[in-house]
């Protein structure tokens, strides 16, 4: 790979970690070339882009692309892929997927949003997780909720309220 080369790699992956917002890397070391071209057949059908570079390329896109990814770099040992989605959660039940034919992909660490996650073992954490937009949509719920027992109670008691004033009014 020519240094140029280099640089267009750091410089599209540094213009990916910014427009996804979400990436996860990933061990796929040992596994043959039919087991990658179908994890590549696999994001494709669920909108993950998958890219396979070098660890110090990989240091390189994350440092030009601002934000605290330090403790991701003590990861970036060995063969590493990256998975770029829009969706969180989408590349953590996609390596969910896969695990149950091997042992492979194996999650070194993921980006979130502004978060980090290293480890296999948050897995089942990232898979869990809710989008801003459901947590948002249940936040408003939340608030909604006691508003529509109040109107629910003064709808469904309108008589009674109505005898319990004029009982107050006649008393006054």
């Amino acid at each position: 790979m020519t240094k140029e080369e280099k640089y267009d790699l750091v410089v599209a992956l540094t213009e990916q970690m910014k427009e996804y917002g979400n990436f996860y890397i990933t061990d796929t070391a040992d596994l043959t070339v039919a087991k990658v071209n179908d994890i590549r057949r696999q994001c494709f059908e669920n909108e993950i882009t998958m890219q396979v570079a070098k660890n110090s390329l990989i240091k390189k896109a994350m440092e030009a692309a601002g934000g605290d990814f330090s403790p991701i770099y003590d990861v970036l040992k060995g063969s590493s892929s990256i998975l770029f989605s829009k969706s969180a959660t989408a590349p953590a039940k996609l390596i969910k997927k896969l695990r149950k034919k091997g042992d492979k992909p194996v999650l070194k660490a993921a980006y979130i949003d502004q978060a980090v996650f290293v480890g296999d073992n948050q897995l089942d954490t990232l898979i869990n997780l809710k989008s801003k937009e459901q947590l948002i949509g249940e936040v408003i719920g939340l608030l909604q909720s006691p508003a529509k027992n109040v109107v629910s109670a003064l709808q469904s008691g309108g008589n009674i309220l109505a005898g319990v004033v004029k009982t107050l009014q006649e008393r006054g």
